[in-house]
C-alpha cells in the first residue's frame, strides 16, 4: 500500500448563497451540492486519482449516507478493507459558500466519533509506505502517529487549536506537516516565520504552509521555497487543502523535487476551486 489516510468521512451539503445569513433571518440557496467529504476521504480520493495505491481508515454509519460513501470509495479505487460501520448516523457537514468563496461550516460528527485504532488498524497502518493523518480526535491521532513509519500530518484547525505542547508526541513522528496560515497561528501563537522556526526546532523535517491565492511555502532546516500562483476566483474552497496535500505527497513519494511537489499540489487544488464540493 502506498498511502493510508486516517480521519473523518462525511456527507457534505454545500449551499451556494449570496451572503451569510444574519440571526433571525432567511437566505435563499442558489445551488445545493451533496457529495461525500471529510478530510480522510478527500485526501484518499485525490491520492487514488494521482495513481497511488490508497487505503482509508474511517467509521461510517449503517445508513443511507454511509452506503453512498462506501460505494463512492470503491468506485474511486480506494481500498476499503479498514472502513468500519456502526449503528450510528454517518457524519455530516453543512457548508455555506458565499459569492467570494468564503465558507461557514457546521459539522455533525456522528459515526466519526466511534472510530478507534485497534490491532486491525495498526496492521493496516504498518503496511503503508506513508500514513496521512487529517483532522480527527486526539485519541485517534496519537496511536496513528506512534505506528506510522512515515507520517504526513494535516491537523486542521480542530487539532491545531490544542497547541504545541499537546501535539508534541505527534510532531516527534511527523515527516511532513501541512498547515495554512490560520492553523499555524492557532498552533504556535506566532507569526508565520517565528511559528515555522518553532516547528523546525521541534525536529519536523518538512513543513508546508499554504497561503490560499498567494501560493504556498515549503520549509526545511536549511531551505525555504516559495511557490506563487495567479490568484483565481474560487467557487468553493471545500477540500482544496486536502487535494493540495494529496498532489504534493504523490509527487514526493515519486522522489520529485519540492518545486514539482508544490506545482502538483496546486494543480490538484485548482481543480477543486472551480467546482462545488471536495471531490
Amino acid at each position: 500500500m502506498d498511502i493510508v489516510s486516517v480521519g473523518t468521512a462525511n456527507m457534505d451539503f454545500i449551499l451556494k448563497v449570496p451572503s451569510f445569513v444574519e440571526p433571525d433571518s432567511e437566505m435563499n440557496i442558489e445551488r445545493l451540492h451533496i457529495s461525500p467529504g471529510g478530510s480522510a476521504l478527500n485526501f484518499a480520493v485525490h491520492s487514488a486519482r494521482n495513481g497511488l495505491v490508497t487505503g482509508i481508515i474511517v467509521m461510517l454509519g449503517l445508513d443511507y449516507f454511509g452506503d453512498i460513501i462506501y460505494s463512492r470509495l470503491e468506485n474511486e479505487g480506494v481500498d476499503i478493507g479498514c472502513v468500519s460501520r456502526v449503528r450510528e448516523g454517518t457524519g455530516m457537514t453543512f457548508v455555506s459558500v458565499d459569492e467570494r468563496g468564503r465558507r461557514s461550516i457546521y459539522s455533525f460528527m456522528g459515526a466519526n466519533k466511534k472510530l478507534a485504532i485497534g490491532k486491525k488498524e495498526i496492521d493496516y497502518i504498518s503496511g503503508a509506505n506513508l500514513v496521512h493523518l487529517g483532522g480527527t480526535y486526539l485519541e485517534i491521532a496519537f496511536p496513528v502517529a506512534e505506528h506510522a513509519d512515515v507520517l504526513s500530518f494535516a491537523p486542521g484547525a480542530l487539532l491545531a487549536a490544542y497547541g504545541m505542547s499537546t501535539l508534541r508526541p505527534i510532531f516527534r513522528n511527523t515527516d511532513i506537516l501541512f498547515l495554512n496560515e490560520h492553523e499555524l497561528k492557532l498552533l504556535t501563537g506566532k507569526s508565520t516565520q517565528d511559528g515555522v522556526n518553532l516547528l523546525i526546532d521541534e525536529g519536523i523535517p518538512l513543513i508546508v504552509i499554504t497561503k490560499g491565492g498567494k501560493g504556498a511555502e515549503v520549509y526545511t532546516e536549511k531551505d525555504m521555497i516559495k511557490y506563487k500562483v495567479e490568484e483565481v476566483r474560487a467557487l468553493d474552497t471545500t477540500g482544496a487543502g486536502d487535494a493540495f496535500a494529496a498532489g504534493f505527497i504523490a509527487s514526493w513519494l515519486r522522489n520529485k523535487g519540492l518545486n514539482e511537489c508544490l506545482k502538483r499540489g496546486h494543480e490538484c487544488a485548482l481543480k477543486n476551486l472551480k467546482r462545488l464540493g471536495a471531490i
